[in-house]
């Protein structure tokens, strides 16, 4: 048992690649300095190739950012946010983001040098309990909620609760220890999976589940979910967690596990913090290995979609990763994978290099091009689609995706998403609700078809993610209907609709009633506009309302439906 990882070399910082990135665009531009003026000639004088290159850089960006402020002036900040957005993303909030993430990874691995973690987290839980405790003691007339801001959070709207609560601040971002005996890892809840895949993947190890985007943190993912492609195997991220570390209502911290209050550690999971504050987890680790050998599975009608999907989705064998890739109506593009420290050295593809095709477009192309196999370093597989954000960043950066493009700027993408949302208008905010979807749609395996044709019908968004996961038959809030474990498919809907019909308020009821018809499920995340009644229906209420009496939370936290309903955010 090791308390801290091993202290990895400098290099090794969490997304150090962007910054070698930018390092070897300097270096390349100071490179120009030995091109040649002709055959055994080199420029000597004083206006050598790099300084006119960066002179020319320099004189770029100057008259574009002055163009934007300029024009900003005479037309307003709202209609340059609104149509030109991507001047701003691409001049102002990538080096923002570059920054922000250097001096994060910076600060973190100062922290893993000095194994300081460990010691402080005592410290800094007993601060949580202390300021719940002082909240008691002047007469609990505000609810609990923390300090982090909304713009922080992965959901599109912002809480309302947060102007009126009262904000617990938990400064809890750091990987406690490793237990490669016992085979787990301790985090705090403020933790990312980009901070667990960087610390995990050089130690020979990794979390099973891991969502694709960086920045989501494990409280999010604990008191929210999580979904993966290995999650047919393993479940949801809750189900890979062996304990939680809870600080009460009463300002009692607790440890719950399978054995140990179970009755808290099955009612944590989709609570939303309305139990106390996660201050850490036990996370299953696992052994890992170099690449992930994938093989894709291009499908060009939705029956053989369908087929093929759930063909892969129940193999014995090779299936470690299922995955799917919907792009129209009928062609769709299915990915199964398995690691491997064996690797055929012309089928290598790094597809995290900064310079590589969005995966979702890379994996377009096998449409065309029909099945292949190929081998994916684990981490750049494991954060395919973080450059993209899925497919949402070619409706932010259009050209995004364009080889050249990729090749000067690509080292700076994805911007943070918490600096697009803190960034957005009001005017901005009214369109996404109106016009743009975000929703994970959870429903049994059995029903994908018909989901499908569903999301046609009222919505018609390309493309579309399939996952399919399997659904143990616990306690709590989420689990399947019976006595059995349920096998479910997770299909996210992420984009603009394109169906005529679409209303954001009709459709995504039609949508509610039908996961609820089928024995389906929404993601707490998402825009909800269900009643009370029926978001109790979806989701099992029985264990939770036994939980929030006996741990006085409720003149403490709301309960769910509070912070998650469309009246609770804007």
């Amino acid at each position: 048992m090791s308390p801290l990882p091993q202290p990895r070399p400098p290099p090794r910082l969490y997304h150090s690649r962007r910054l070698v990135h930018a390092w070897a665009v300097y270096r390349l531009i100071g490179r120009l300095n030995d091109c040649q003026q002709g055959p055994g000639r080199i420029y000597k004088h004083s206006f050598a190739p790099n300084k006119i290159a960066k002179m020319l850089w320099l004189s770029l960006g100057t008259g574009l950012l002055s163009s934007f402020m300029l024009f900003s002036y005479v037309k307003g900040t709202e209609h340059m946010m609104k149509h030109y957005r991507w001047v701003f993303v691409c001049f102002g909030l990538l080096p923002i983001s570059l920054v922000y993430s250097a001096v994060f990874n910076i600060r973190n691995w100062i922290v893993f040098k000095l194994k300081s973690a460990p010691k402080n987290h005592k410290s800094k839980v007993e601060q949580v309990s202390k300021q719940i405790k002082d909240w008691r003691a002047s007469g609990s007339k505000q609810k609990l909620c923390t300090s982090r801001a909304s713009w922080e959070s992965h959901s599109l709207r912002e809480g309302k609760y947060k102007k009126t609560d009262r904000k617990i601040n938990l400064n809890l971002v750091d990987i406690l220890e490793i237990n490669t005996e016992k085979g787990y890892v301790r985090a705090e809840a403020m933790a990312t999976i980009g901070e667990l895949t960087a610390t995990l993947i050089p130690m020979g190890w990794t979390v099973p589940v891991i969502p694709e985007l960086d920045d989501c943190c494990v409280g999010g993912l604990v008191m929210g979910s999580g979904v993966e492609s290995t999650s047919h195997k393993y479940g949801l991220f809750q189900h890979i967690c062996k304990s939680f570390e809870i600080v009460l209502a009463t300002g009692e911290v607790k440890r719950c596990s399978k054995d140990e209050n179970s009755d808290l550690f099955y009612s944590v999971p989709w609570s939303c913090g309305t139990l106390g504050f996660l201050v850490s987890a036990d996370i299953l680790i696992v052994p890992s290995k170099k690449y992930v050998r994938l093989e894709y599975y291009p499908a060009k009608t939705r029956e053989e979609v369908v087929r093929v999907f759930k063909e892969q989705t129940l193999r014995t064998e090779g299936n470690e990763f299922v995955e799917g890739l919907m792009y129209n109506e009928n062609e769709a593009v299915i990915m199964t994978g398995s690691q491997t420290d064996d690797a055929e050295p012309d089928k290598i593809n790094n597809i995290g290099n900064f310079y590589k095709p969005w995966f979702y477009k890379h994996v377009e192309g096998i449409l065309k091009t029909g099945f292949c196999v190929e081998y994916i370093p684990l981490r750049d597989y494991y954060h395919r689609h973080s450059r993209s954000i899925f497919w949402e960043m070619q409706d932010i950066i259009p050209f995004g995706n364009n080889v050249f493009f990729r090749y000067l700027f690509g080292w700076l993408v994805p911007p943070k998403i918490s600096l697009l949302k803190l960034t957005q208008t009001d005017t901005l905010r009214e369109l996404y609700r109106k016009h743009h979807l975000v929703q994970d749609i959870f429903v049994p395996l059995d029903k994908m078809e018909d989901t499908l044709k569903f999301i046609h019908k009222e919505m018609k968004m390309y493309p579309l993610w399939l996952c399919p996961f399997v659904l143990p038959n616990q306690p709590g809030m989420f689990h399947p209907p019976g006595d059995e474990d349920g096998l479910y498919i997770d299909i996210g809907a992420f984009g603009t609709p394109k169906a005529e019909n679409y209303s954001a308020l009709k459709t995504i009821r039609k949508l509610e009633e039908y996961e609820r018809e089928v024995n389906g499920f929404q993601m707490l995340y998402a825009d909800c506009h269900m009643t009370r009644e029926e978001f109790r229906d979806m989701f099992d209420h029985t264990l939770y309302d036994k939980l929030r009496k006996e741990l006085k939370c409720e003149d403490a936290f709301p309960e769910v439906y509070d912070k998650i309903s469309k009246d609770a955010r804007y």
